[in-house]
């Protein structure tokens, strides 16, 4: 049964998907390029005269050269052709700000109630809903219907007390058969998108109370409580 302060809710979702950009290769294959330069080097300096590099095995390293430093060109181009398409992505994502996105991290609570989407833990045989405040300490612990079904949190602990004005986050943590302790799940919840950047090549989404998270791991996007992004 839902504790006085947590109600049953529903809304529709729209998934969305966002991709984050790969790690840092270029200063690898420049570092080789250069080693494969000196060894090359290096070897036709030293070489001895009386037993001279065989022709066909110098020709095999010219050709290893050659694949080298087609590897690096290749390498630039797709930087900058990720460049481009990031900014073709930064440019889609502006249409993000004032939208709702869902999300996991922290958000806003000012005396409105918010719709906690749980996430059931497999085998749960009771399930209670956690909030945390935005310095990481436990408010309000509820026990809650084993399912998947949005609820509403007031803002209201079991004791009455409402909650001040700030960040909130949630988690669910639940019992499986003989009260054994299942690994705590996170609860979705969503939250006004008020900026969008790219941080080391990274799309990165600022909601409203400035929590910062990867565009990657907003799971679906709706349009702004008014009915058109805000």
């Amino acid at each position: 049964m839902l504790s006085p302060t947590l109600t049953s809710a529903s809304t529709t979702n729209t998934v969305a998907g966002a991709a984050a950009t790969s790690p840092q290769a270029d200063a690898v294959l420049s570092s080789d390029f250069e080693t494969f330069i000196q060894m090359l080097t290096t070897q036709a300096k030293y070489q001895d005269p009386l037993e001279p590099l065989d022709s066909s095995d110098y020709a095999a390293q010219l050709a290893q050269f050659s694949m080298v430093e087609q590897q690096v060109l290749s390498n630039d181009l797709l930087t900058a052709l990720g460049g481009q398409l990031g900014s073709g992505g930064m440019g889609q994502m502006a249409g993000w700000i004032g939208m709702e996105g869902r999300t996991t991290a922290p958000v806003p609570f000012d005396n409105t109630p918010i719709t906690v989407y749980p996430t059931v833990p497999i085998g749960a045989q009771e399930m209670s809903i956690v909030v945390y405040n935005d310095a990481g300490a436990e408010v309000d612990r509820q026990p809650m219907p084993v399912s998947s079904d949005p609820i509403l949190w007031a803002g209201f602990t079991e004791n009455g007390n409402l909650q001040p004005a700030g960040n909130y986050r949630f988690e669910i943590e639940a019992l499986g058969a003989g009260g054994s302790v299942l690994p705590t799940a996170q609860a979705e919840t969503y939250s006004r998108i008020t900026e969008v950047s790219s941080v080391s090549g990274e799309a990165r989404v600022i909601f409203a109370g400035g929590i910062e998270v990867a565009a990657s791991s907003i799971t679906a996007l709706r349009e702004g409580a008014s009915g058109q992004p805000a």
